[in-house]
Protein backbone atom coordinates (compact mmCIF):
# COMPACT_ATOMS: atom_id res chain seq x y z
CA UNK A 1 0.00 0.00 0.00
CA UNK A 2 1.27 3.80 -0.72
CA UNK A 3 0.48 6.64 0.34
CA UNK A 4 -1.80 7.55 -2.49
CA UNK A 5 -3.85 4.51 -1.95
CA UNK A 6 -5.31 5.88 1.43
CA UNK A 7 -8.87 7.11 1.22
CA UNK A 8 -11.31 7.80 4.02
CA UNK A 9 -13.82 4.99 4.38
CA UNK A 10 -17.20 4.92 3.59
CA UNK A 11 -19.79 7.02 5.30
CA UNK A 12 -16.95 8.88 7.26
CA UNK A 13 -16.93 12.77 7.05
CA UNK A 14 -16.49 14.72 3.73
CA UNK A 15 -14.72 18.16 3.47
CA UNK A 16 -17.24 20.62 2.17
CA UNK A 17 -16.71 21.69 -1.69
CA UNK A 18 -14.78 25.41 -1.72
CA UNK A 19 -15.65 27.60 -4.29
CA UNK A 20 -14.89 30.69 -6.05
CA UNK A 21 -10.72 29.80 -5.61
CA UNK A 22 -10.05 30.48 -9.04
CA UNK A 23 -10.66 29.48 -12.50
CA UNK A 24 -8.51 26.13 -12.57
CA UNK A 25 -10.70 24.63 -9.55
CA UNK A 26 -13.58 24.06 -11.95
CA UNK A 27 -15.78 26.33 -9.29
CA UNK A 28 -14.15 29.68 -9.64
CA UNK A 29 -15.22 33.09 -11.16
CA UNK A 30 -19.71 32.95 -10.05
CA UNK A 31 -19.09 29.67 -8.04
CA UNK A 32 -21.57 27.49 -9.36
CA UNK A 33 -24.26 30.18 -9.52
CA UNK A 34 -24.50 31.22 -12.60
CA UNK A 35 -24.63 34.09 -14.12
CA UNK A 36 -27.01 37.72 -12.54
CA UNK A 37 -30.06 36.98 -11.19
CA UNK A 38 -31.91 36.73 -8.19
CA UNK A 39 -30.55 33.67 -6.97
CA UNK A 40 -26.58 34.82 -7.78
CA UNK A 41 -26.89 37.63 -5.32
CA UNK A 42 -25.50 37.39 -1.86
CA UNK A 43 -28.50 37.06 0.57
CA UNK A 44 -31.09 36.18 -2.95
CA UNK A 45 -33.15 33.33 -2.94
CA UNK A 46 -36.48 31.99 -2.20
CA UNK A 47 -37.85 30.77 0.71
CA UNK A 48 -39.07 26.31 0.54
CA UNK A 49 -42.86 26.82 0.43
CA UNK A 50 -42.16 29.36 -3.04
CA UNK A 51 -44.32 27.95 -5.87
CA UNK A 52 -43.94 30.28 -8.49
CA UNK A 53 -46.02 33.10 -7.52
CA UNK A 54 -49.19 31.03 -7.30
CA UNK A 55 -51.06 30.76 -3.78
CA UNK A 56 -48.28 28.55 -1.41
CA UNK A 57 -50.33 25.71 -0.56
CA UNK A 58 -50.14 26.25 3.28
CA UNK A 59 -52.12 29.48 2.39
CA UNK A 60 -54.88 27.91 0.13
CA UNK A 61 -55.50 24.64 2.35
CA UNK A 62 -58.19 25.07 4.69
CA UNK A 63 -57.76 25.76 8.86
CA UNK A 64 -59.40 24.15 11.08
CA UNK A 65 -60.11 26.26 13.74
CA UNK A 66 -62.50 25.80 16.85
CA UNK A 67 -61.84 25.04 20.92
CA UNK A 68 -60.06 22.01 22.60
CA UNK A 69 -60.99 21.58 25.78
CA UNK A 70 -57.68 20.53 27.41
CA UNK A 71 -59.29 19.29 30.79
CA UNK A 72 -61.53 16.66 28.83
CA UNK A 73 -61.15 13.37 30.50
CA UNK A 74 -61.04 10.40 27.98
CA UNK A 75 -62.68 7.37 29.12
CA UNK A 76 -62.36 3.67 27.73
CA UNK A 77 -66.10 2.82 27.49
CA UNK A 78 -67.58 -1.08 27.29
CA UNK A 79 -71.13 -1.71 26.87
CA UNK A 80 -73.34 -3.99 29.19
CA UNK A 81 -73.40 -6.61 26.25
CA UNK A 82 -69.91 -7.34 26.25
CA UNK A 83 -70.77 -8.42 29.98
CA UNK A 84 -73.77 -10.55 29.02
CA UNK A 85 -72.34 -13.55 29.47
CA UNK A 86 -70.46 -13.53 33.12
CA UNK A 87 -72.28 -15.23 36.09
CA UNK A 88 -73.96 -14.18 38.85
CA UNK A 89 -71.77 -13.20 41.60
CA UNK A 90 -68.78 -11.94 39.55
CA UNK A 91 -66.99 -8.83 40.63
CA UNK A 92 -65.96 -6.89 37.51
CA UNK A 93 -63.56 -4.65 37.58
CA UNK A 94 -60.98 -2.71 35.15
CA UNK A 95 -57.98 -5.14 35.64
CA UNK A 96 -60.48 -8.32 35.21
CA UNK A 97 -61.46 -6.68 31.69
CA UNK A 98 -58.22 -5.33 30.60
CA UNK A 99 -57.04 -8.98 30.99
CA UNK A 100 -59.79 -10.81 28.53
CA UNK A 101 -58.96 -8.21 26.34
CA UNK A 102 -62.43 -5.84 26.49
CA UNK A 103 -60.49 -2.70 27.47
CA UNK A 104 -58.89 -1.44 24.54
CA UNK A 105 -55.64 -0.23 25.29
CA UNK A 106 -54.91 3.37 24.77
CA UNK A 107 -51.36 4.66 22.80
CA UNK A 108 -50.46 7.44 25.11
CA UNK A 109 -51.47 7.16 28.55
CA UNK A 110 -53.91 4.70 30.91
CA UNK A 111 -57.79 6.03 30.56
CA UNK A 112 -60.58 5.26 33.31
CA UNK A 113 -63.32 2.79 32.56
CA UNK A 114 -66.62 4.28 31.71
CA UNK A 115 -69.40 1.42 31.58
CA UNK A 116 -71.85 2.34 28.93
CA UNK A 117 -75.57 1.44 28.36
CA UNK A 118 -75.48 -0.27 25.26
CA UNK A 119 -77.05 -4.11 25.28
CA UNK A 120 -79.00 -6.72 28.29
CA UNK A 121 -77.08 -6.13 31.46
CA UNK A 122 -75.65 -8.99 33.39
CA UNK A 123 -77.85 -10.26 36.82
CA UNK A 124 -76.53 -10.21 40.35
CA UNK A 125 -73.24 -9.05 39.28
CA UNK A 126 -70.93 -6.26 40.74
CA UNK A 127 -69.31 -3.66 38.22
CA UNK A 128 -66.27 -1.50 39.57
CA UNK A 129 -65.68 1.29 37.16
CA UNK A 130 -64.72 4.77 36.92
CA UNK A 131 -67.65 6.45 35.47
CA UNK A 132 -71.63 4.94 34.54
CA UNK A 133 -74.10 6.51 32.35
CA UNK A 134 -77.60 6.86 33.42
CA UNK A 135 -78.85 3.70 30.59
CA UNK A 136 -76.04 1.79 32.01
CA UNK A 137 -77.26 2.31 35.62
CA UNK A 138 -80.92 2.19 35.14
CA UNK A 139 -80.00 -1.42 33.15
CA UNK A 140 -77.90 -2.56 36.11
CA UNK A 141 -79.81 -1.89 39.00
CA UNK A 142 -83.46 -3.64 37.51
CA UNK A 143 -81.57 -6.57 36.66
CA UNK A 144 -80.14 -6.87 40.32
CA UNK A 145 -76.68 -5.88 39.92
CA UNK A 146 -74.57 -3.21 42.05
CA UNK A 147 -72.75 -0.50 39.85
CA UNK A 148 -69.69 1.23 42.49
CA UNK A 149 -68.18 3.93 41.46
CA UNK A 150 -64.13 4.11 42.27
CA UNK A 151 -61.41 6.73 41.98
CA UNK A 152 -58.84 7.48 39.38
CA UNK A 153 -56.11 6.21 39.29
CA UNK A 154 -56.29 4.60 42.64
CA UNK A 155 -59.41 2.55 42.39
CA UNK A 156 -60.37 3.40 45.68
CA UNK A 157 -64.85 3.24 46.05
CA UNK A 158 -66.28 6.40 46.26
CA UNK A 159 -69.09 7.09 48.16
CA UNK A 160 -72.28 8.84 46.16
CA UNK A 161 -72.65 12.18 47.54
CA UNK A 162 -76.08 12.86 48.53
CA UNK A 163 -77.18 16.78 48.13
CA UNK A 164 -78.37 18.29 51.93
CA UNK A 165 -81.65 19.65 52.49
CA UNK A 166 -81.63 23.27 52.60
CA UNK A 167 -82.50 24.58 55.98
CA UNK A 168 -85.39 27.02 56.02
CA UNK A 169 -84.34 31.16 55.96
CA UNK A 170 -85.59 32.20 59.46
CA UNK A 171 -88.61 34.50 59.21
CA UNK A 172 -87.91 38.42 60.40
CA UNK A 173 -90.36 39.03 63.42
CA UNK A 174 -91.22 42.53 61.42
CA UNK A 175 -93.09 42.80 58.41
CA UNK A 176 -89.98 43.11 55.68
CA UNK A 177 -91.25 44.53 51.70
CA UNK A 178 -88.98 44.49 49.14
CA UNK A 179 -88.44 47.49 47.35
CA UNK A 180 -91.03 46.78 44.20
CA UNK A 181 -93.43 44.80 46.33
CA UNK A 182 -97.24 45.45 46.58
CA UNK A 183 -98.84 46.17 49.94
CA UNK A 184 -101.69 44.00 49.96
CA UNK A 185 -105.54 45.39 50.70
CA UNK A 186 -105.28 45.58 55.09
CA UNK A 187 -102.48 47.69 54.44
CA UNK A 188 -104.16 49.71 52.17
CA UNK A 189 -106.92 49.99 54.73
CA UNK A 190 -105.14 50.67 57.68
CA UNK A 191 -102.78 53.26 55.92
CA UNK A 192 -106.15 54.97 54.26
CA UNK A 193 -107.64 54.86 57.89
CA UNK A 194 -104.12 56.47 59.39
CA UNK A 195 -104.36 59.26 56.77
CA UNK A 196 -108.03 59.97 57.66
CA UNK A 197 -107.14 60.23 61.38
CA UNK A 198 -104.56 62.49 60.71
CA UNK A 199 -106.93 64.44 58.20
CA UNK A 200 -109.58 64.97 61.12
CA UNK A 201 -106.83 65.97 63.95
CA UNK A 202 -105.78 68.79 61.88
CA UNK A 203 -109.03 70.03 60.91
CA UNK A 204 -109.67 70.08 64.87
CA UNK A 205 -106.67 71.93 65.55
CA UNK A 206 -107.62 74.37 62.91
CA UNK A 207 -111.17 75.04 63.84
CA UNK A 208 -109.92 75.39 67.70
CA UNK A 209 -107.48 78.14 66.38
CA UNK A 210 -110.18 80.40 64.99
CA UNK A 211 -112.06 79.80 68.07
CA UNK A 212 -109.16 81.41 70.36
CA UNK A 213 -108.74 84.05 67.64
CA UNK A 214 -112.14 85.23 67.75
CA UNK A 215 -112.04 85.30 71.46
CA UNK A 216 -109.14 87.48 71.58
CA UNK A 217 -110.75 89.86 69.02
CA UNK A 218 -113.76 89.92 71.56
CA UNK A 219 -111.73 91.20 74.17
CA UNK A 220 -109.87 93.21 73.06
CA UNK A 221 -113.33 95.01 71.95
CA UNK A 222 -114.26 95.63 75.19
CA UNK A 223 -111.29 96.78 77.02
CA UNK A 224 -110.63 99.26 74.31
CA UNK A 225 -112.42 103.08 74.94
CA UNK A 226 -114.70 104.11 72.51
CA UNK A 227 -113.32 107.19 71.42
CA UNK A 228 -116.45 109.10 70.98
CA UNK A 229 -117.25 109.31 74.02
CA UNK A 230 -113.66 110.40 74.99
Amino acid sequence: MKLHDLQPDKGSHKPPRRVGRGHGSGRGKTAGRGTKGQKSRTGGGMPAWFEGGQTPLHVRTPKLHGFKNRFRVAYAGVNLSALTDVAPGTLITPDVLAHDGLVRAAKTRPQPLKILGGGEAPKGVTVHAHAFTRSALDKLTAAGSTAQLISWPDGAPVEEATEPEAAPEPRAKGRSRTRNAKPDAQEVEEVGARADDAASDTADAAADDDTADGDGSAQEGLSKPDESES
